[in-house]
């Protein structure tokens, strides 16, 4: 296999991996595919280079058969459930976390799903029609929670969807001043989780942040850096949110697997 191709391909170590979380998503009774495998590395020549499903190469198999595989995989929830258990394995410390929001252009393709715009986490801001992406990572920089919203979406209202409690809680928690909300502010306290937000330029009552902690905040800034290598999160190309999230969540599982020893 060419040099361009090859450079997606799993090790055996990080195969060995994917593959029970697989074979454990498959209906007992469905059509076993010719190479799991190798529909997997289909998957991440796609993330990688954002390529349209149509030019996948011929080495990976059929990209519709490919394309098919991708979409039952994401829509029972198996790129989620990976990061879930690998944010339970405790194999990094989560005392300290960070979130963060980044603005992703959606390609004018990527119009047009169903239900909606809103619903598939389109919208408008000043980047045109754009999409959210919202990240929790650990003081590795390592993913713990992905989301998406519609472009125009204030941080704080995004909060609650990368701080769901059925992930290992933060001792401490970094923010940007976009997050300087009384509520989340309250919500925090209630669960014993220090927040170090810088304050607004309108509030009265001013709370101070050690700076020397909240120089760590850079690490979910380089986490982004890292997903957007996968030219299918730099840009959105999908026109369903399940998928775009899929895309974002695959990389993201191979930060961690490049980061935990064999």
């Amino acid at each position: 296999m060419e040099a361009s191709l090859a450079r997606d391909l799993m090790t055996d170590d990080e195969w060995a991996f994917f593959e029970d979380f697989i074979l454990a998503t498959r209906a007992p009774n469905g059509r076993k595919p010719a190479n799991h495998r190798l529909v997997l590395d289909g998957i991440f020549w796609i993330a990688r280079t954002g390529s349209p499903w149509r030019d996948l190469p011929e080495e990976f198999g059929k990209w519709s058969s490919v394309y098919r595989q991708f979409r039952r995989w994401t829509l029972t929830g198996l790129w989620e459930g990976i990061l879930d258990t690998l944010n339970q394995s405790g194999a990094v410390p989560e005392a300290l976390q960070m979130v963060d929001s980044t603005v992703i252009r959606a390609h004018h393709q990527a119009a047009g799903a169903k239900r909606g715009t809103p619903r598939q986490g389109f919208g408008r801001s000043r980047g045109g029609f754009t999409t959210k992406i919202r990240l929790r990572v650990n003081a590795h920089g390592l993913p713990m929670r992905t989301q998406i919203t519609p472009g125009q979406t204030s941080d704080y209202l995004g909060f609650d969807l990368v701080m769901a409690d059925n992930l290992p809680g933060p001792k401490v928690l970094l923010a940007d001043r976009g997050y300087d909300a009384d509520r989340i502010r309250k919500t925090m306290d209630e669960r014993d989780i220090l927040t170090q937000i810088p304050m607004r330029k309108t509030r009265k009552m001013r709370v101070g942040v050690d700076h020397r902690l909240y120089r760590r905040r850079n690490m979910v800034e380089r986490c982004f850096n890292k997903l957007k290598n996968a030219r299918r999160v730099a840009t959105r190309y999908d026109k369903t949110a399940e998928s775009f999230l899929g895309f974002i969540d695959i990389p993201s599982i191979r930060l961690w697997l490049r980061h935990l020893p064999t």
